[in-house]
């Protein structure tokens, strides 16, 4: 009788386990990454038209973090290659997520709070060697994106380079849906502490690194940590600020402390990004950076994408996030101004990739010319990469 009843919990445990395995992944990505339910956003035939003359590209999303194959429409989270397809996307910015705080708050996180990364790695069965080893976290999703190009290369080209780019360009010029994949870091903490994975990183394709998170790491001070928003690098940070423009990576500045920000800019001379965000006169939020830090970033010849959720729009419909774009050309210019998503980055929208000429749509109810919509929606984007990829 005991060895049926231990043989039944037995059975049980392996049920219930293979039950996580299947399941639990799928439902944290559905909760994690929602598009808001609502009828088809309008979109007039000049509005369609104009949308798809556009060269379009989002300079943030984090696909790569959850067990979805690319090359696959999905109905949960926000991107996939067949919905940037439909949203006639060209350039795609893939950020890899190697942790993240339990708890996550925009106000201060501790770095050494439970990691939710661990346990979703481990849910989503990736290799052993990533569950506990940022740098391979980063390095898995970065497989993951080449399996997807050589799964559908029709699909995926990834741009290591600006002759990888004008390939992109001059295909979906003759007609093709290609897009162009760039690999990035979110957070300098997929170093390791240890520079010499700036290389690794780069071999595997990696063209842009932010250096911060949630959280402050080796590089310094976090926009959310606990150190303080006016500290900034350490000498490590320092080290691997002068590593990254020597060795061509762009410098993300999102999640960065003001402090850190202000201190990169003092140390290089390269344009770097603020990829996700928004104006803070705009949507005074913390997230936000200083008016005064953005129009330095920007006249130092940086770009600043807009994301597309509430906390930094503080309006996450088309027509709030076109708000929140010609808040920024007030600001900083229309040649500095991009799309910044963070699609699938634990955030809610009000649409997903497929759906991005609702946001044309809305640009042009707004009253932008559309040489300002072209600039904007990936023009910007594409001039930015065109000098700070490595040639090749």
């Amino acid at each position: 009788m005991f060895s049926t009843i231990l043989r039944l919990a037995g059975a049980l445990l392996i049920l219930a386990a293979t039950a996580f395995f299947i399941f639990a992944p799928g439902i944290a990505d559905r909760g994690q990454n929602p598009v808001v339910a609502h009828d088809p956003w309008p979109v007039s035939p000049a509005a369609r038209a104009m949308h798809e003359r556009l060269i379009i590209g989002d300079l943030h999303a984090d696909a790569l973090l959850w067990d979805r194959d690319l090359t696959e429409r999905w109905g949960r989270g926000q991107v996939d290659l067949p919905r940037l397809a439909e949203g006639n996307v060209a350039l795609q910015i893939f950020t890899t997520v190697t942790k993240s705080p339990s708890g996550l708050n925009y106000e201060s996180n501790a770095a050494d709070a439970r990691d939710d990364i661990t346990l979703l790695y481990i849910g989503q069965l990736r290799p052993f060697r990533s569950w506990l080893d940022l740098t391979e976290r980063a390095l898995e999703q970065a497989r993951q994106l080449a399996i997807a190009e050589g799964k559908a290369p029709e699909m995926l080209k990834i741009v290591r380079t600006r002759g990888d780019l004008a390939e992109v360009l001059a295909r979906r010029a003759a007609g093709e849906r290609v897009v162009g994949g760039i690999l990035g870091a979110e957070g300098g903490h997929a170093l390791g502490g240890d520079l010499a994975n700036l290389d690794r990183l780069y071999d595997a394709g990696f063209r842009l690194i932010g250096l911060t998170h949630f959280f402050d790491n080796e590089l310094g001070a976090s926009l959310h940590g606990e150190a303080g928003r006016d500290n900034g690098l350490t000498d490590f940070g320092r080290m691997t600020v002068t590593a990254m423009v020597r060795r061509g990576v762009i410098i993300d500045l999102a999640h960065a402390s003001p402090a850190m920000a202000r201190e990169v800019l003092a140390m290089v001379d390269v344009p770097v990004v603020v990829s996700h965000t928004g104006i803070h006169s705009h949507c005074q939020t913390v997230r936000n950076f200083p008016d005064d830090l953005m129009a330095e970033i920007a006249q130092r010849g940086g770009l600043i994408g807009i994301g597309f959720w509430d906390e930094v729009t503080c309006d996450d419909t088309p027509a709030g996030i076109a708000g929140a774009i010609a808040a920024a050309i007030a600001l900083v210019g229309e040649d500095h101004v991009a799309l910044g998503s963070d699609f699938d980055g634990a955030v809610t929208t009000r649409f997903d990739a497929s759906e991005l000429a609702a946001l044309t749509q809305a640009l042009i109810d707004k009253g932008l010319a559309e040489e300002t919509i072209a600039k904007v929606m990936g023009g910007n984007m594409v001039r930015f990469l065109e000098t700070a990829l490595p040639e090749g």
